[in-house]
């Protein structure tokens, strides 16, 4: 037996004449941590951030991808990333464009790519990056609601970052 509101005499009224509202549309999505969404970063060689994509937390990190390589960027020789990237697909898309991937394979992954673990040792600086970040209490804990409002926040705090490269430089 369906359940019916009082004023309409429907299962649900329609709202926004089909178009997709909601949280995915801000960046949010279940995931094992809550309700939570994932940052992707594009960042130089140095380790600092230039330009941002923001996902539901359960959308795979490789979904991200054709978002993430039309950020405009400097030409690339190589091109550091962590398991979640791993694809075959993004793998050759690297290699037509004439960018060396160095991402390491997947534990399940039926053939392993090789890797180079000498230059995969820059990661850190990736990582390094995201804790300052995270110490900022209003981008660790997403108290935005909108992906608009959360994204200026996050490149707010990307400004602070390359600031502190330029101060005091001789």
């Amino acid at each position: 037996m369906a359940t019916y509101g009082r004023q309409h005499r429907r299962p649900r009224p329609l709202t926004g004449y089909g178009r997709k509202r909601g949280a995915h549309s801000e960046g949010f999505g279940r995931s094992r941590g809550g309700f939570t969404s994932k940052i992707h970063v594009r960042c130089n060689n140095q380790g600092r951030p230039l330009g941002f994509v923001l996902t539901g937390g359960q959308v795979s990190d490789y979904k991200a991808i054709n978002t993430l390589m039309k950020l405009p960027v400097p030409n690339l020789k190589v091109m550091l990333a962590d398991r979640g990237y791993d694809s075959a697909c993004f793998r050759q898309d690297l290699l037509q464009r004439g960018i060396l991937p160095v991402i390491p394979s997947r534990k399940g992954r039926s053939a392993p790519q090789r890797t180079d673990w000498w230059r995969y040792r820059e990661w850190n600086r990736i990582e390094r990056m995201f804790n300052p970040l995270r110490q900022m209490r209003r981008i660790s804990s997403r108290y935005d609601k909108t992906a608009l409002s959360f994204m200026s926040f996050l490149h707010i705090a990307a400004a602070k970052l390359w600031i502190r490269s330029f101060v005091n430089v001789s």
